[in-house]
């Protein structure tokens, strides 16, 4: 089995897309993150669903959990409109991590060094002859349940 026949269409977005928009992207595919791609399909980086969620949640909140106990219920359900007016580029982390990208090729076992390695719950599928385009995405969902064959 190789990253063709595991990968499928996964929707992306632009570094110009609005954060708000790329949550709800996330929530209503559930995805665990979204692939970030050039103006030619190119990926450029995968924006994991909790770098979306570093940017809404408070930071007081972040590092000291408890904090969020004094926040009442009906404006903690409003943390993210604190995305508007963001763009998916600001959700990005400061240093950039290693693109898990793999060829159409990639076996298994690749797939899932790349995920481990990375720490990316998904894996972009390009066609090297193509000029590196987007064909696809392999899952962590769908890489496990290949091999335990659920």
């Amino acid at each position: 089995m190789r990253a063709r026949d595991l990968a499928v269409d996964f929707p992306t977005a632009t570094l110009d897309t609005p954060a708000l928009e790329a949550a709800k992207l996330l929530a209503e595919h559930d995805l665990p993150g979204l692939i970030l791609v050039d103006p030619d399909g190119r990926p450029l980086s995968i924006l994991p669903g909790t770098q979306v969620l570093r940017l809404a949640v408070p930071a007081y909140c972040q590092d000291d959990p408890a904090l969020a106990r004094v926040v009442d219920e009906a404006h903690a359900d409003l943390f993210l409109r604190r995305l508007g007016g963001k763009t998916v580029r600001e959700c990005l982390p400061e240093q950039p991590k290693e693109l898990p990208v793999a060829d159409l090729k990639a076996t298994v076992l690749e797939l899932a060094a790349l995920m481990a390695r990375t720490r990316s719950p998904l894996v972009a599928v390009v066609d090297g002859v193509d000029g590196g385009r987007l064909v696809g995405a392999v899952t962590l969902q769908s890489l496990l349940d290949h091999v335990l064959e659920v």
